[in-house]
């Protein structure tokens, strides 16, 4: 005995807290109507995602730049009993910048994977994209205050603006909440 209606949209299935129904081989996939603002969020995490990695590959052109500043801080505030030897230096700031590279694409994976998941009414999307918005905000709040990277700003703030755009009430509907008793 099936509880699933023959006419039911795959959308009605999910506002049941049910899954849709499977595509078979051969059959045409149903196309989901996705609410304008979710549209919209899905466009500025993958932006944010680029934002962030063009900020890492920025960060990797400018390489030596960054490593004769922090050379010449080290020379004018040194301390006693640790020499700065600038190949060591040199060897730290590339291997910071490119986990820092590493990081930054995984994130941009990451976004475009849960944002595309999101797209299509994944709930848990949804809540897996907070939870990176909120990580992205504490590492700039907390490991690079003071550092102005325009790039992880101009990112921090697509982010919160794509986040707003899901949570909205019009979109509700788009993200069914599941039931605690499974049909």
């Amino acid at each position: 005995m099936s509880d699933s209606k023959a006419d039911e949209t795959d959308d009605e299935r999910r506002k049941r807290g049910m899954s849709p129904d499977p595509i078979l081989p051969g059959m045409v996939p149903p196309k989901i109507t996705v609410p304008k603002p979710v549209a919209i969020s899905f466009w500025l995490w993958i932006l944010a995602g680029v934002v962030l990695v063009a900020g890492q590959v920025a960060l990797l052109v400018l390489k030596d730049e960054l490593t004769e500043g922090i050379l010449k801080q080290i020379r004018e505030n040194p301390v006693p009993g640790q020499p700065a030897d600038p190949a060591q230096v040199a060897s730290g700031v590339t291997t910071l910048l490119w986990m820092l590279f590493g990081g930054a694409l995984t994130f941009a994976v990451l976004f475009a994977l849960f944002a595309y998941k999101a797209r299509e009414g994944t709930r848990s999307a949804r809540t897996v994209l907070t939870v990176g918005a909120v990580f992205l905000v504490l590492v700039e709040l907390l490991i690079l205050r003071g550092s102005l990277n325009v790039f992880l700003l101009v990112s921090t703030l697509l982010v919160a603006i794509a986040l707003v755009l899901m949570y909205l009430p019009s979109v509700s509907d788009h993200f069914p909440k599941v039931g605690r008793t499974l049909p």
